[in-house]
């Protein structure tokens, strides 16, 4: 985290330098950090101790736009609200179409921001290709050194985790983790996480989809693997059921101010949770999302009180 973003081609480089003109033209702060005076709330990866935002954000479908000037600004201003509120890890993967490569304009356009937390993943079924797929993300971010690389979804994992070490040990890249998503192949990450020497699990982990709080989360926790929450809103399911309701009023006690932040805070005080990873393609739900970040989280008691609230709605 934090590393200086120096992988650039004479071509990216002049890239860069236009793109950082324009965002000085724009008036956009190119400073990473919190704008609001307080402190954002982290939480350590277990296999450094390096502590990382709790908020972090995806890139599937939001970052798939166009190589059109209306779409990237978009993009870049979601990025820079992301990052001037505090946000640390973006998540994202040779699977969502053009995302890295959006991810790397913005970066570009913002001056590579302190504190980015690059994560991406391997995507294949084909060891050759998983090592293409490596090499091509670090030129679309940007980066001599990735931060966090996975194997998406499990595909061909053993013939990839060796890839990453290999990497890891060359210096391409900093924690090494395994994905899955929408709930699926828990048993098959449970025999991983207790075989495989690990930094990430990135899972799906919500309010409703609670199931890896039996055996999954507490597991991460004993093994030491930082634990990425994903799908945290059911790709704006839970939000679209619970927009019609009133927050609690005893919501205001661990300072949310609307459902995003009640359901992310839900996610990130469970103690084997180390990040969730929200996408949204509105800049204004990026600033709801990032309100997450500060204030005090909810106790025990208080997330069981969260869980009947909403089931009762």
């Amino acid at each position: 985290m934090n590393q200086r973003f120096s992988r650039r081609s004479r071509r990216s480089f002049l890239r860069w330098m236009a793109g950082s003109a324009v965002a000085a033209g724009a008036g956009w702060p190119l400073v990473g950090g919190a704008s609001t005076g307080r402190e954002p709330q982290r939480k350590p990866i277990p296999s450094s101790g390096e502590k990382i935002p709790v908020i972090g954000m995806g890139t599937w479908i939001t970052f798939n736009v166009p190589q059109e000037p209306d779409a990237l600004a978009v993009r870049t201003r979601i990025l820079e609200a992301f990052f001037r509120r505090g946000g640390g890890m973006i998540d994202s993967s040779p699977m969502y179409g053009r995302a890295e490569a959006v991810v790397g304009h913005g970066l570009r356009e913002l001056e590579y921001p302190e504190g980015v937390f690059s994560a991406t993943k391997i995507w294949t079924r084909s060891t050759a290709t998983g090592r293409d797929q490596h090499a091509e993300s670090r030129d679309l971010w940007g980066v001599d050194t990735l931060d966090l690389q996975q194997v998406h979804n499990l595909q061909n994992w053993e013939a990839h985790l060796d890839t990453l070490r290999e990497r890891r040990a060359a210096g391409e890249l900093r924690y090494i983790g395994v994905t899955t998503s929408h709930g699926r192949r828990h048993d098959e990450l449970e025999r991983i996480l207790r075989r495989e020497d690990l930094d990430f699990v990135q899972l799906t982990y919500n309010i409703q989809d609670r199931e890896v709080e039996e055996r999954l989360l507490p597991l991460a926790r004993e093994r030491g693997v930082a634990v990425i929450a994903n799908r945290p809103f059911r790709r704006k399911a839970l939000i679209n059921q619970l927009e019609g309701y009133p927050l609690p009023k005893w919501a205001a006690t661990i300072e949310c101010e609307n459902w995003p932040q009640f359901l992310l805070k839900f996610i990130v005080s469970h103690p084997g949770v180390t990040c969730a990873i929200p996408a949204t393609s509105v800049v204004e739900h990026m600033e709801e999302n990032m309100g997450a970040l500060y204030g005090p989280m909810p106790d025990a008691g208080m997330r069981s009180r969260m869980v009947a609230y909403v089931q009762d709605l």
